[in-house]
């Protein structure tokens, strides 16, 4: 790529007003983000103090060449200014800079602005060109003189100015020639909070280390950022921090790191060390077994990792027919039964599509991917089998998390004792004997043995919720509001939500709407944050929290894993605080939600004051709103 082609008329300052280095930095970003070349002005200002910390691009002999490559530049870009006083910028001779050429690369551009570098040093070396720049009167002359050299350059007609390079320029850009390449891949059960969290860790971390990144997310909506053959052939090593499965055969004889996902947020600095140290085993893909594998250190192969698998699974079958049942409650809590005064017909048919359909597979879904989590495809059957068993017979959610577990593992035992068949008996074990004996056993047991305990149970925890005291509801909404906002999407968060759709279930309303109210608070507040406290947030988080106002009203907690992710230290107790505050509120004012989700668009079913709910979800948030005012300090001009 040309230099002209970087360098336009709309980014070029023939008389600096700046006095220092960071004013300099100040109006040539400026500069690059009203010409539309940025997608974050502070994300790419960030990305070139960094650049400025390993050591100053202030080459000597009068010029700078500050640059930086990250996604926050749309367009690979080139800023000029000139300074006919000088600046000081830390030059490697000491002496003021006059002649500044920002470089701006985007991240997934193949080092397009390491060789603009090159060229540009090599260029600014040669007198002749030099001093042709104090004369220069306008844009036009600028990429005129430019031109004129560059073809010189590309023609071979240089004037031997390319020995003239300093030792130290040709050492920088050799560096970053040189910087390491390493892949990541991030995944968790539900796809929502830590996916993006251990993503967001390991880009910051390899930032600071001068490490060149790419990052794969496997997420709820996607694989997002996917890895190209040519990318994982040219990767020193891949780390993949997953606790579900992702598509491990690409990486067949790359060196490997397999970890889980909360490893790739509390270690980044130690993976990636390990990574370009070359510290990890070549990676062999087991011929014979499913194309996806799951990846991650022992310690997620066994319960959590099952169980998530099993949640993230049954909840499009709660928000959908949750939804649908919250609807038909509109007409009337009880107007879907034929027999009651309130009865509409179109009650009745949101009723039977959202809780007789839907929301009744949620329980057997459940226990069918946490059985094929434990023992792949042959595990599903049984598994389900035993999960309709338990919602048919009173057993709830605890039943159907018994009969995930109970029809996995019974399958794993029968594929050891069906080992010793003949081979020519192998294809009948998926079609016929593992259904056959999966199912009957998982039934057996279940109906035999788990259900009728089980229940009992069940209806213990209804009796002793419903003859809780006033400060005994206000604890546990206070734990369940504060666990919502605890991680945001991942496993406390959902053991939250886990148990306020099993209390719905039992006919206990009041648990749900602590729940929900502490996951509204996270994204709630800080948007309210973002508007109150302006000066504490970048443009691009002011932004991104107009987003948080619907995501918030929709029950969407995750809106506020891109803040939690930046500043965890204040933003993550800023939303526990409030969300439990939230929590507490809702018990002491005595409310019920028999609605799964839906935010604001089901507070219209709320059992009890809904103005009373919708103050509680106020205070809340505006608490997370103040604290978070109060801890955040001022941005710098």
């Amino acid at each position: 790529m040309r230099i002209t082609e970087l360098l336009t008329k709309d980014t070029i300052i023939l008389n600096l007003k700046s006095k220092t280095k960071r004013e300099v930095i100040d109006e040539l970003v400026n500069k690059l983000y009203d010409a539309g070349r940025l997608n974050g002005k502070e994300e790419y200002k960030r990305a070139i103090l960094r650049r400025e910390e390993e050591f100053s691009t202030g080459v000597g002999d009068g010029v700078a060449i500050p640059h930086a490559k990250t996604s926050a530049v749309k367009l690979p870009s080139l800023a000029f200014g000139y300074s006919k006083e000088g600046i000081d910028y830390d030059s490697l001779d000491g002496q003021p800079a006059h002649i500044f050429f920002m470089i701006a690369g985007q991240d997934n551009a193949d080092n397009e602005h390491l060789e603009t570098l090159s060229r540009l040093s090599v260029m600014l070396m040669d007198e002749s060109f030099k001093n042709k720049i104090p004369t220069i009167e306008t844009e036009e002359d600028l990429l005129r003189i430019i031109d004129d050299q560059e073809n010189e350059d590309l023609n071979g007609e240089t004037n031997g100015n390319e020995e003239k390079v300093s030792d130290k320029i040709k050492e920088n850009v050799e560096e970053e020639k040189q910087r390491s390449f390493v892949l990541g891949v991030t995944a968790c059960p539900t796809g929502i909070a830590h996916t993006y969290m251990a993503a967001d860790a390991l880009r910051k971390k390899a930032a600071e280390m001068g490490v060149d990144i790419k990052v794969e997310t496997n997420g709820s909506t996607g694989v997002k950022n996917q890895l190209t053959e040519e990318e994982i052939n040219k990767a020193e090593a891949i780390i993949v921090a997953a606790d579900k499965q992702v598509e491990m055969a690409r990486f067949e004889g790359k060196k490997l790191i397999q970890v889980s996902v909360v490893q790739g947020i509390k270690s980044p600095e130690e993976l990636i060390t390990k990574a370009i140290n070359g510290d990890a085993p070549i990676y062999h893909h087991t011929s014979g077994t499913s194309e996806k594998v799951a990846a991650g250190s022992k310690e997620i192969n066994g319960f959590y990792k099952h169980l998530m698998n099993g949640v993230s699974n049954m909840l499009p079958f709660v928000v959908g027919g949750g939804i649908l049942i919250a609807l038909s409650f509109m007409f009337g809590i009880n107007s879907a039964n034929p027999n009651d005064p309130t009865f509409h017909p179109i009650a009745k048919l949101l009723s039977d599509i959202g809780g007789g359909s839907a929301f009744a597979l949620m329980i057997p879904v459940l226990a069918g991917f946490i059985g094929m989590s434990i023992a792949d495809r042959p595990g599903f059957a049984p598994a389900m089998a035993g999960g309709l068993i338990a919602a048919s017979n009173g057993a709830g959610f605890l039943g159907g998390l018994i009969a995930g577990f109970l029809g996995g593992y019974v399958i794993v035992l029968l594929k050891k004792i069906f080992s010793r068949l003949p081979q020519s008996l192998e294809g009948i074990k998926p079609v016929l004997l593992y259904p056959l004996f999966g199912i009957l056993v998982t039934g057996a047991v279940m109906l035999l043995v788990i259900v009728n305990p089980v229940k009992a149970i069940n209806l213990g925890l209804q009796d002793w919720l419903g003859s809780m005291g006033t400060s005994n509801r206000i604890i546990l909404g206070l734990i369940l509001g504060g666990m919502m906002a605890g991680d945001m999407g991942g496993p406390i968060n959902k053991a939250a939500f886990t148990f306020g759709i099993a209390m719905i279930e039992a006919g206990n309303y009041g648990p749900h709407a602590a729940i929900m109210a502490g996951g509204m608070v996270p994204p709630l507040g800080i948007a309210i944050a973002t508007t109150i406290f302006k000066n504490r947030f970048t443009k691009d988080e002011r932004d991104a929290g107009k987003t948080c106002y619907i995501m918030g009203a929709s029950f969407i907690t995750e809106g506020a894993i891109p803040f939690a992710a930046s500043d965890p230290g204040r933003v993550i107790p800023s939303v526990i605080i409030g969300s439990a505050v939230a929590g507490a509120l809702t018990m002491m004012f005595n409310i019920g939600l028999p609605a799964p989700h839906g935010g604001l668009f089901v507070i219209p079913v709320v059992v009890g004051s809904k103005l009373m709910y919708i103050l509680s979800i106020l205070i809340g948030s505006f608490i997370t709103a103040f604290i978070l005012g109060m801890l955040k300090k001022p941005m710098e001009d």
